[in-house]
């Protein structure tokens, strides 16, 4: 059983920063890939960041250079930090963990960019 707790959403103005964590717990392998997808009412969701515990990211290009990943592997804990965050970030943003071709979600956190 694996279990991924979301934390750090809110509303926020253009241009304002957020910061987002995931702790993850239960039987998880060593080597993992911990990430971020968005997902908007009536769209797919979307691969936002990822870093395996290997040290390995990768970014969507429409956050390159204002979102940063980083984990405590220590802790199974991911975090996004988000700067300059525009509208269109707007989104449930779901924290992952994948595995041994499994991969498992977190409840999602709401994060609003409005004025």
């Amino acid at each position: 059983q694996v279990q991924l707790v979301e934390s750090g959403g809110g509303s926020v103005q253009p241009g304002g920063s957020l910061r987002l964590s995931c702790s993850a717990s239960g039987n998880i392998f060593s080597r993992n890939v911990m990430g971020w997808y968005r997902q908007v009412p009536g769209k797919q969701r979307l691969f936002v960041a990822s870093l395996s515990s290997g040290g390995s990211t990768s970014y969507a290009d429409s956050v390159k250079g204002r979102f940063t990943i980083s984990r405590d592997n220590a802790k199974n804990t991911v975090y996004l930090q988000m700067n300059s965050l525009k509208s269109e970030d707007t989104a449930v943003y779901y924290c992952s963990v994948q595995f041994q071709a499994l991969i498992y979600w977190g409840q999602g956190t709401q994060v609003t960019v409005s004025t």
